[in-house]
């Protein structure tokens, strides 16, 4: 009975370990993989998944927008789309710290290891499926220099974790139905 008591406690220290070292590791990681005082350049040419990750999210916007017709040219941070607007990647545009917050929740709270595994992988892939949305509306619709009081990054934001935590909700309210339906089971034998 004690252990239940505890479980709140527990997962609330767990997911903000996880959160801290998710977060400030890909801080750490940018940090060192971009030049200056402490630049690595083999982590830079070798393990850059920051990079990887840039790479693939302008490589799928690009792709989406030449399927609907639209003449792309990307770089290494940037998508330009010709005749419209254009739109440059940096390290806040690429999620880490919202996929930190969703990945520290889902492995801290107590549920087994393949739902887990199963509806964080899905989540961080929804999760950058959005933010590829969010790049090719973006690059045809956002006009820098018009002036705004709410920038993207935090409508983005507030738009990515309602959705995280509605399907947060639905996910842990899994659990206690599939915990009730068990013990349900038990009682009948």
């Amino acid at each position: 009975m004690r252990q239940k008591n505890n479980e709140p406690v527990r997962f609330t220290i767990i997911f903000l370990i996880l959160f801290f070292i998710f977060y400030y590791f890909n801080i750490a990681f940018f940090g060192i993989t971009s030049e200056g005082r402490y630049y690595s350049a083999f982590l830079a040419d070798h393990v850059n998944y920051i990079d990887w990750l840039r790479w693939l999210l302008l490589k799928c916007s690009a792709g989406i927008l030449s399927g609907l017709g639209y003449t792309v040219i990307t770089s290494k941070y940037q998508l330009l789309v010709i005749g419209i607007g254009s739109i440059r990647l940096i390290y806040t545009c690429l999620g880490f710290g919202v996929m930190s917050f969703f990945a520290a929740f889902v492995l801290a709270y107590p549920k087994p290891r393949k739902p887990k595994l199963i509806f964080l992988f899905a989540g961080l892939f929804a999760i950058q499926l959005l933010n590829v949305i969010r790049f090719v509306l973006l690059s045809l619709f956002w006009d820098r220099q018009s002036q705004r009081i709410i920038d993207h990054h935090t409508i983005f934001n507030i738009i990515i974790y309602i959705i995280i935590v509605i399907s947060l909700y639905f996910w842990v309210r899994s659990n206690n139905i599939y915990k009730n339906n068990a013990a349900n089971r038990s009682l009948k034998i």
